[in-house]
């Protein structure tokens, strides 16, 4: 099924943190450390990650730690820090030590809190150096069972029957999945209820809401939502892309 939206994928970047002051400053401190890279890593590497456990950047970040703990000779550990629409994180990072040791997974809402936020903890700008682009995948818009809705089209018409109460859930204020259905619901012209995760909410929490009805709906990223759609927990409605999407193979469809 294909949702009439432009692309949001999922941009995950493993940022390298520098210290809050001028961008002269962050550029020294990246120098310093590139100055050393031979003896770099010499103690163990954290890396810290803001959406909670089970979401894609957790799974991304678990699969690189082995990797470049191997690669390093040194251990690599990964710390999940969610909350504050997926900025508690990148606020630890940007505290800490720019040497190197603490570097932060994010997506696209780095970018996002950057615009939207004028009372940020941090510079998303200043205070972090881009190491890597990882990967990116397309967002999903998704219905639980309860809500007995399987199409765009149902969902539309559900929210206009009864305007003001479907719920739809998400990470936070700023984040791809609270942005993606903002978008949504202005194209469809649709009144409904937005509800905040709590402080400790992790996506995986905010989409448990939607599979046991709690929430309506909601968008999140394809790799956490393939096991329920597939066990029948999750309707997928449509996804943000130009191509339809192979639920079954979890590949795009080229018919």
């Amino acid at each position: 099924m294909r949702l009439s939206l432009r692309p949001i994928t999922l941009l995950v970047l493993l940022l390298l943190v520098g210290y809050a002051g001028t961008h002269a400053d962050m550029v020294r401190s990246a120098t310093n450390v590139a100055g050393s890279t031979q003896d770099y890593p010499a103690k163990p590497v954290r890396i810290i990650e803001p959406f909670g456990v089970g979401g894609g950047p957790d799974l991304l970040a678990r699969a690189l730690a082995p990797k470049l703990s191997e690669l390093w000779g040194q251990p690599v550990t990964v710390e999940n820090h969610p909350g504050a629409g997926a900025t508690a994180g990148p606020a630890l990072v940007a505290k800490s030590t720019a040497d190197g040791y603490t570097l932060l997974i994010n997506t696209s809402a780095q970018a996002y809190s950057a615009v939207l936020s004028k009372n940020l903890p941090y510079d998303p700008l200043k205070d972090f150096i881009p190491v890597a682009s990882l990967t990116n995948q397309p967002y999903v818009l998704v219905a639980g069972k309860p809500a007995d809705i399987t199409t765009v089209r149902e969902l539309i018409a559900a929210a206009k029957m009864k305007p003001g109460e479907l719920k739809f859930g998400s990470t936070g204020a700023g984040t791809g999945t609270h942005l993606g259905i903002v978008k949504f619901n202005l194209e469809a012209g649709i009144k409904v209820v937005d509800v905040p995760p709590q402080p400790t909410d992790a996506i995986a929490d905010v989409l448990a809401a939607t599979i046991e009805g709690r929430t309506t709906y909601m968008i999140a990223p394809i790799s956490i939502t393939l096991t329920p759609i597939r066990d029948g927990k999750l309707f997928p409605l449509g996804v943000t892309t130009a191509r339809r999407y192979d639920f079954a193979s979890g590949g795009a469809d080229d018919r």
